[in-house]
């Protein structure tokens, strides 16, 4: 079941909207020929020269036409579907039902949207970096549980596979080997033989990819073993067998708190030829303040510290349309206790549908 919304515009002459009368007559029999038992339900008359039109219809379906004095016809039909039933309207539907409207009323563009679905079972929409709405063919959750850190979800997607989503954002699918690989910056770096500590990674991608590249030990450091169970059970195409078990020969899984393993490290004068910050995204905001970006800043000095002179820090950055987060980040590395230097790279994420921003950052070498 859901709440479906249909959205159509029109552009048409400012004289049309101004008039109102002929319009208004025009669209509303252009829908009665595709809704039944329209009616009437409440009109208003902007000081501007817009105008409201509200109607039902069958199905207690709700019709609103706005019409903006700018020659701009908005038209949204909103209706629920009971699991099983049919559409009020198919798209193919809303296709005929704008070349009608157009026809009518000599609109010079119009567009239209399948429905939007709200309230489902299944959640289908997600928001990019930068804000843009994109509909991804979810058809199942395979997992949905609340950890005490955040809502970890797997849902199914019929291009993706499983989806590990985390209030309510994609963070990896069974398509997204390239996130890992970038992020790991796979043919560039050798860590035969090096000590690795991953700060996250809850999702076992980078522990299960950095260990074919035979390291010396990778330590993972995780605070969420909701997150663990959830992809050792539905994404073993992405950490393969890694999460079966916490410790082996070349790894351990520390489920707790990596800053204070972090300071542990620190006080006993370890350090380790690679660290990875598999945590959070760099936030978008205006400002580099809050809480994120105090723990981003707590991790980056702090992960310096364990580094070796000929160490990297690797990690994720954000979508490439945030370009002001990703200068204030960029900002923050200038301004470490440790100087460093970094470069970075980028790829395109297919449950992202955007380029996503990845940093290599070393400690300044001593000229």
């Amino acid at each position: 079941m859901s709440i479906n919304t249909i959205f159509l515009d029109l552009s048409v002459y400012p004289t049309d909207i101004v008039e109102k009368l002929t319009i208004i007559s025009t669209i509303k029999e252009a829908l009665s020929n595709f809704i039944p038992g329209m009616k009437d339900a409440h009109s208003t008359n902007f000081e501007d020269g817009g105008f409201l039109l509200v109607l039902t219809a069958s199905r207690d379906s709700f019709i609103t036409v706005r019409g903006f004095p700018q020659g701009l016809v908005s038209i949204n039909i909103e209706y629920f579907q009971e699991e099983g039933t049919e559409q009020l309207l198919t798209y193919e539907a809303v296709k005929q039902l704008e070349t009608v409207l157009t026809n009518a009323t000599g609109s010079k563009k119009s567009h239209k949207f399948p429905a939007l679905q709200r309230g489902s079972k299944v959640d289908r929409y997600f928001v990019t970096s930068d804000g843009r709405i994109i509909e991804m063919d979810i058809d199942a959750v395979v997992f949905n549980e609340q950890s005490p850190y955040q809502r970890v979800q797997v849902l199914h997607s019929k291009t993706m596979g499983n989806l590990l989503v985390l209030d309510e954002l994609q963070n990896l699918s069974e398509r997204d080997l390239i996130y890992t690989e970038t992020l790991m910056q796979r043919g560039k770096e050798d860590y035969s033989d090096k000590e690795i500590v991953i700060l996250g990674g809850g999702d076992g991608a980078l522990l299960y990819e950095l260990l074919k590249e035979k390291p010396k030990f990778v330590t993972m450091l995780e605070l969420d073993e909701v997150v663990m169970r959830a992809c050792r059970e539905h994404l073993r195409s992405c950490c393969g067998n890694c999460l079966d078990k916490l410790e082996d020969i070349n790894y351990k899984i520390v489920i707790g708190d990596c800053v204070k393993s972090l300071d542990t490290m620190i006080a006993e004068g370890k350090t380790v030829d690679y660290v990875f910050g598999d945590l959070t995204d760099i936030p978008v905001s205006t400002s580099p303040q809050g809480e994120v970006w105090d723990f981003i800043r707590l991790i980056l000095n702090k992960a310096m510290q364990v580094l070796k002179p000929t160490g990297k820090y690797m990690t994720h950055g954000n979508g490439t349309g945030n370009q002001t987060s990703l200068a204030m980040y960029e900002n923050q590395l200038r301004n470490l206790k440790i100087p460093v230097e970094f470069t970075k790279d980028k790829a395109f994420i297919p449950s992202f549908l955007e380029d996503w921003v990845f940093y290599q950052v070393s400690p300044m070498k001593l000229k």
